[in-house]
């Protein structure tokens, strides 16, 4: 793409924009669920302060001399999750994901595990183009729940021979 994009950990210096970035990806996630909220802060800066005192791996990406990614990642032994992949609208399919990303790749190899795991919702197309295109098609754990009070799932989703409701 020609664009440097400088993949670094997180220091105490991006709170306020890494919390910012956290509040966006929780609005993004709730419209998968077909729910219009609002960034909340308050909330990202709990989760961020949750992140920390975990001591969960956290990468930023610079471009253009802002923070415009971030990844949060979470291991158990040789298992690195990605809890987080996120990257502002407008600074997307410009390689900062990929770049992030090679970040959580480099960790798992360098730990001895042989993949990074990813819970990603079934409209989160975005994600999924994205992770298959770095090779990740193997479909691992589905996760299961009742609805919601007040739920009335709009989808279906075929896995095998067995049919569920998203």
């Amino acid at each position: 793409m020609g664009v440097e994009v400088w993949v670094r950990p997180f220091g105490s210096g991006d709170e306020e924009a890494l919390a910012g970035m956290i509040a966006s990806f929780r609005a993004e996630l709730a419209r998968f669920r077909g729910k219009d909220v609002e960034p909340d802060l308050a909330s990202a800066r709990e989760e961020l302060a949750e992140f920390r005192e975990k001591g969960y791996p956290i990468y930023v990406a610079e471009l253009e001399g802002r923070l415009v990614g971030y990844l949060v990642l979470r291991v158990e032994g040789d298992v690195v999750w990605a809890e987080q992949l996120y990257v502002e609208p407008g600074f997307r399919r410009r390689g900062v994901g990929s770049a992030l990303y090679a970040k959580a790749e480099e960790l798992c190899e360098k730990l001895g595990g042989d993949t990074v795991y990813n819970w990603v919702h079934p409209n989160n197309h975005v994600i999924i183009a994205f992770l298959k295109k770095r090779g990740y098609t193997v479909l691992n754990l589905i996760e299961l729940r009742r609805p919601w009070p007040g739920e009335e799932p709009s989808r279906k989703i075929r896995v095998d021979t067995h049919e569920f409701h998203y």
